[in-house]
């Protein structure tokens, strides 16, 4: 934008210059899986960011990786402790009453028989002191990605790795507060929470099935601590492992695409669940659940995206949820809800 000062003899030109336009194209699915096979077949490094309903995404390329609008660290975490700076961090959950309404449609399909478990997940305002970018730098993470003006993810949860033409997918259910007498006894024998798990772990493996040879689970429920600025808490996750097929490097976005969307942010049966939570949620998850990864030429790494901050036009937004069975009980799901709304330290 160029604008004149005019005086006797001579002109100013004064040149505002604005900030590059955010660079990145969002793809259709097709886009995404022909980009995903062509650089995988090519063994060129790339990152893609996919949205819940696996219809739109990005894929970008190593060399057009822009610091000033996409940053990531997969498992990466700081060798040194890191300055936390004076958090405000205030949270405006949905009600209870209005979760209720939700859950009880949930439970409901599930005592009908459509649905073994379903995700049901909803948005928290949220107000804090510090930008998404701020967030970012001071957060410890397994997966962290953060879109300028976007969204921020600081996720726990591993979707599928790939090394060496093995593939591993981690499901991670059953949550609980770390400082609670005996927490992890309890979390690991609470019936509920074994039940969920096992659920999950079955869609998953059939899930890799699809796309792998000799599936099998090589850890079953083991737990994991994660520190955050609110409060510590125990997550129990599993490990299945599979084998590609030689030629995997020219599938990877076939593979992918077959696995979407992840099912520990759905449930079991799939599709049918996904009608359900269509039904029950009555908000846009938008990238919030989707998945996010990066191949280095050979190997890939990608995550869920839940612990999602998104930047709306009315402000702060944080998506959370859990899964319901029909042993599910209210007021644990909704606390469930309201413990998942946390930044994690290292």
């Amino acid at each position: 934008m160029i604008f004149f000062l005019i005086y006797p003899y001579f002109c100013i030109f004064i040149v505002f210059m604005p900030e590059k336009c955010f660079p990145y194209k969002i793809l259709a699915a097709d886009e995404i899986k022909s980009s995903m096979n062509e650089l995988g077949g090519s063994a060129l490094p790339f990152l893609f960011i996919i949205n819940y309903a696996a219809d739109a995404g990005f894929v970008v390329k190593n060399e057009e990786l822009d610091d000033r609008f996409v940053r990531f660290f997969f498992h990466h975490f700081p060798s040194d402790k890191r300055v936390i700076p004076d958090f405000l961090w205030q949270t405006y959950p949905v009600s209870k009453a209005s979760y209720g309404e939700k859950f009880n449609h949930v439970k409901n399909q599930i005592h009908l028989g459509n649905s073994f478990l379903i995700n049901l997940t909803q948005p928290t305002r949220i107000s804090t002191n510090l930008s998404l970018e701020e967030i970012y730098n001071i957060a410890s993470a397994p997966y962290k990605l953060w879109l300028k003006d976007r969204f921020l993810v600081l996720s726990p949860e591993t979707f599928i790795q790939i090394h060496k033409g093995e593939i591993k997918t981690f499901p991670m259910k059953g949550t609980i507060d770390a400082t609670l007498p005996d927490a992890e006894r309890k979390i690991l024998q609470d019936e509920k929470e074994m039940a969920e798990h096992a659920t999950i772990v079955d869609l998953l493996r059939n899930d890799l099935s699809m796309v792998a040879e000799n599936v099998r689970v090589t850890r079953y429920r083991y737990v994991e601590r994660i520190n955050t600025i609110q409060k510590d808490l125990l997550q129990v996750s599993s490990e299945i492992t599979g084998r590609l097929p030689e030629n995997y490097h020219d599938q990877l976005g076939d593979i992918l695409f077959k696995l979407l969307p992840a099912g520990s942010i759905c449930g079991a049966p799939k599709a049918k669940t996904l009608e359900i939570i269509r039904q029950a949620e009555d908000y846009d998850r938008g990238f919030y659940t989707g998945v996010c990864g990066y191949f280095d030429g050979e190997n890939l790494d990608s995550a869920v995206m839940i612990r999602f901050m998104e930047q709306t036009d009315n402000g702060l937004v944080y998506k959370s949820g859990g899964g319901i069975t029909f042993q599910s009980e209210l007021d644990k799901e909704y606390e469930e809800l309201i413990q998942k709304v946390y930044v994690p330290v290292s």
